[in-house]
C-alpha cells in the first residue's frame, strides 16, 4: 500500500473512530428542533401563497422569501413546487381523517359511517376550492418526498377504512367473505371518482359529495350487505 493509500486509511479510519467526541444530546436535539421550526415556516408560507395568489401564480422563490430561508432550502423539504403542494396538504388531510375517525358515530352502520368520513375531507377541500383542486390533479403519480409521505398516508387511510368494513363483518352487516382492504379501495376509488367530477366541473362540491359519492357509496354498501 501506498503512503497516499495509507493516509488516506488513516483518515477514514479517523472519521469512524468510536473516540470521536460524541455531538451533545441537547445539540443534536436543537437541530432536529429547527429542521421542524424551518420545514413549518416552509409550509406555512407556502400555505398563505396558495391561498393568496393561486397554485400557478406561486413560486419556490416567493415562498423562501415569505419563510424567510434560502432559496436552496425550500428544496430540502420539498422537490419542487408539487411537492411544496404535497407538504401542506398532507397535514390538512392528516388532521381531518384523525377528526373524522375520532368523531365517528361507532353506533351506526358502515354506510353513515362512510359518508361521516367522506364529509370531513369534502369539508377540508371546501374551505379553499382553488388550492384542493390543484391538489387533486397533481396528487396521482406524485412522487417527491412530501408525495411519497402523502402514498402513505393513504395506505393507513384505506387501512382505516378496512377496519370499519371488519367491524361491519363483526355486527353481521357485510359479509364474511369480503375482503376488508379490497372493499376500502373500491370506496377510495369512489371517493376519487366523486373529487375528479368536481374538478372536471361536471358538478360543485357538494354535489360531488351528495348525490354522487352518496349515490355511489350506497350501491357498494349494497354489495358487501351479508
Amino acid at each position: 500500500m501506498s503512503r497516499v493509500s495509507q493516509g488516506a486509511a488513516k483518515r477514514r479510519k479517523g472519521a469512524a473512530s468510536p473516540d470521536a467526541p460524541p455531538v451533545p444530546a441537547s445539540e443534536r436535539g436543537g437541530r432536529a428542533q429547527q429542521k421542524l421550526d424551518t420545514r413549518r415556516r416552509i409550509r406555512d408560507a407556502a400555505w398563505a401563497l396558495f391561498t393568496e395568489l393561486g397554485y400557478d401564480g406561486t413560486t419556490t422563490k416567493a415562498v423562501a422569501e415569505r419563510a424567510e430561508v434560502a432559496a436552496g432550502t425550500v428544496f430540502v423539504h420539498a422537490r419542487d413546487k408539487a411537492d411544496l403542494l404535497m407538504m401542506v396538504m398532507h397535514d390538512r388531510l392528516a388532521a381531518a381523517v384523525d377528526a373524522a375517525f375520532e368523531t365517528l358515530p361507532r353506533r351506526e352502520p358502515l354506510l353513515p359511517q362512510l359518508l361521516h368520513v367522506f364529509q370531513q375531507l369534502f369539508a377540508m377541500y371546501g374551505e379553499q376550492p382553488v388550492v384542493s383542486q390543484a391538489f387533486v390533479k397533481a396528487f396521482p403519480g406524485a412522487s417527491g418526498p412530501n408525495g411519497e409521505r402523502l402514498n402513505a398516508l393513504t395506505f393507513a387511510f384505506l387501512h382505516r377504512i378496512a377496519g370499519l368494513v371488519r367491524d361491519a363483518q363483526a355486527r353481521g352487516e357485510v359479509g364474511c367473505d369480503i375482503d376488508p382492504l379490497a372493499a376500502a379501495h373500491n370506496v377510495f376509488a369512489l371517493y376519487f371518482a366523486a373529487l375528479l367530477s368536481w374538478l372536471s366541473g361536471f358538478v360543485t362540491l357538494g354535489a360531488a359529495l351528495d348525490p354522487v359519492l352518496k349515490n355511489a357509496l350506497a350501491l357498494q354498501y349494497r354489495g358487501l350487505r351479508a
